[in-house]
């Protein structure tokens, strides 16, 4: 190696030396780049944690489906929904392969406040689930999606299949004109998976009742829900105004979840056993009137020799329709649906269920508004109570023409001492006269069930559902002369009109028997002060009605305003019709009958008379 060559080499070498030591990182840029370094290894250390992630979901989606089709249905816990609608003049259902089960009910003929049809039910506040309760596992309908065996607009089958040949159909029939729906439940070679004690399907059924008229307090205190024991005529249902939980011990032949005029009714052919049945009322103002929730179970047999017979009603609460729902009966049971209208209690129910509904349905066929029908029903009954009206009125008359007579015996005893034997005296006089103090009583033990029996039967009438009259838009729900934006204490948020013409009237009716009480009766002392205080309850009695009835329905206020008046127009009729002085000397004969012949003296009057001769003699036996 040469000079030169040598000398080239130590002069690239300090180049090099040279470039390293002028070009090499300052401290900052050192610490920058160890901190991107850092950062690299950080994000590279999270994406391989998610990938790891991701790849164990997967795995664990994988093994899901995989054990879910070593189950006896697995296969059919994935699909596609498809709605099936069974349909007539009257009604449509819709029933999902999701489930198996209806997830939305319309009524045709019947249209909620905005003018479309009365929806029962939607799948977004309902919910219907079987369960199968098997050795292994439990089989739940709403995780399967059903095969689609059979669809019309009347009729629809829905099947589960199993590898082995096992099978779960649901049979689906709406009859034309008809608001019942059939489910037929039948399981196939299914045997083998149950123990033999459990050959039963659980139910779970719940919704939240859609408030459906105008008035949210009136509406909910006719919404209950309700169940008839199997042997039992009369359903029993849960308290209407707080949440309330049963668990019968007996048996049910069905379940229904009840509005004011609608209801969905589920009906087991196998009764329901082991129920517990849950009502929560719902805030006003959310649209809703109740949650509802039942749980129970009903036969199953997995061999399919005996289907599992179910019946839906969806429907309105129509006495005579509901009458007629029986008879579509799938066995022998006395459903007794029409109890779901409620009439009272059982001898005001006898009162509405024998003598008005027939009347109600008599006049509501000649195709008159119900505003006229209620009218008619008005005048018939005051024509039937009119004989014993007539014999309450004399009866008053009587004892108003003989009050100067009692006024003079009361003037006979002033002391109080004397209380007993002017009382007796009174007697005596009315019994001469053939007057009897009670006779004013018959009408009003007459009149009263059947102002109780009208208003059970008005507020459940669906017939004046929608029905207009006069300034109401529907008699089936209050009338509002005035409307508030907010609610008022005791009033709401409204007065109406039917309300105030009722409360006017019997302010009226009020008065007139008040002045006939006091022209007709004698009342010193103790009694005096009585009657003041039942003066005042009765002219303070139509202002608390008013604060009672101005949410109840137009109908119902109507009802009793024209009653209230046709009665104080009859009160006028025979006071105008009736001559005192002819009645005084009818009277006046009857005296010297029975004074002639006290044996002659008959009536409430002489039996009073002879009991305060007896209670007289006990006193005095007792002072001796």
């Amino acid at each position: 190696m040469d000079k030169n060559t040598i000398t080239g080499f130590i002069l690239i070498a300090l180049v090099f030396i040279g470039f390293s030591y002028f070009s090499q990182p300052s401290p900052e840029e050192i610490a920058l780049q160890q901190r991107q370094d850092s950062i690299a290894v950080v994000n590279a250390r999270k994406a391989e944690a998610e990938q790891k992630a991701k790849d164990t979901k997967q795995a664990a989606e994988v093994a899901a489906t995989a054990a879910d089709t070593t189950t006896l249905f697995g296969k059919s816990k994935t699909g596609t929904a498809r709605d099936i609608q069974l349909k007539n003049e009257l009604v449509s259902i819709t029933i999902s392969t999701k489930g198996g089960t209806p997830t939305a009910v319309e009524l045709t003929e019947y249209n909620d406040q905005e003018g479309k049809p009365v929806q029962l039910f939607n799948d977004k506040t309902a919910a219907l689930n079987y369960t199968l309760a098997l050795k292994a596992e439990n089989i739940n309908t709403r995780d399967h999606y059903f095969n689609v065996e059979e669809s019309t607009d009347s009729t629809a089958m829905l099947s589960l299949e199993a590898p082995d040949g096992s099978k779960l159909t649901l049979s689906y029939k709406l009859p034309a004109g008809e608001y019942m729906a059939n489910c037929i439940v039948t399981g196939m070679g299914m045997e083998k998976y149950f123990a033999p004690n459990q050959h039963y399907m659980l139910i779970d059924w719940r919704d939240q009742a859609k408030q459906q008229e105008k008035g949210y307090d009136f509406e909910a205190r006719y919404s209950t829900l309700t169940y008839k024991l199997i042997d039992e005529n009369t359903p029993d249902y849960l308290n209407e105004t707080k949440e309330d939980e049963e668990k019968p011990e007996k048996a049910l032949d069905w379940i229904a979840f009840k509005n004011q005029f609608f209801s969905c009714v589920m009906i087991s052919h196998q009764n329901f056993t082991n129920t517990t049945l849950k009502s929560t009322p719902m805030e006003k103002g959310t649209g809703f009137l109740k949650k509802y929730e039942a749980t129970t179970q009903t036969a199953f047999d997995p061999t399919g020799t005996q289907p599992t017979q179910l019946q839906f009603y969806f429907g309105p609460n129509q006495y005579r329709l509901l009458q007629k729902t029986n008879n579509l009966s799938l066995s022998n049971k006395d459903l007794n649906l029409e109890h779901l209208v409620y009439l009272g209690w059982p001898f005001i129910r006898l009162i509405n269920r024998y003598f008005t509904i027939y009347l109600f349905d008599w006049l509501t066929n000649l195709g008159i508004s119900m505003g006229i029908v209620l009218l008619l029903i008005t005048i018939l009954l005051k024509i039937l109570v009119y004989p014993t009206t007539k014999k309450s009125y004399m009866s008053s008359a009587k004892m108003r023409v003989l009050k100067p007579k009692l006024d003079e015996i009361q003037k006979k005893y002033p002391n109080k001492e004397d209380a007993m034997q002017m009382q007796q005296e009174i007697m005596t006089t009315y019994s001469k006269y053939g007057v009897s103090p009670m006779g004013g009583c018959l009408p009003i033990l007459l009149q009263t069930p059947i102002w109780i029996a009208m208003f059970n039967f008005v507020p459940v009438a669906i017939e004046l559902r929608g029905e207009k009259f006069l300034w109401s838009d529907d008699l089936s729900t209050y009338d509002s002369l005035i409307t508030f934006n907010q609610n008022l204490p005791l009033i709401g948020d409204h007065i109406s009109l039917f309300c105030i013409l009722f409360c006017a009237s019997n302010l009226l009716y009020s008065w007139i028997n008040l002045k006939m009480q006091k022209d007709s009766m004698a009342a010193t002392g103790q009694a005096a002060q009585q009657m003041k205080m039942m003066q005042w309850m009765m002219m303070l009695m139509p202002l608390f009605f008013f604060f009672v009835f101005n949410n109840y329905s137009a109908g119902l206020n109507y009802y009793y305003w024209i009653s209230l008046m046709f009665s104080a127009i009859i009160m006028w009729f025979l006071r105008w019709r009736t001559d005192d002085a002819k009645l005084l000397a009818q009277l006046e004969k009857n005296y010297e009958k029975n004074t002639n012949n006290p044996q002659k003296m008959k009536g409430l009057a002489a039996r009073l008379e002879a009991m305060q001769k007896q209670q007289q003699a006990m006193q005095q036996r007792k002072n001796k």
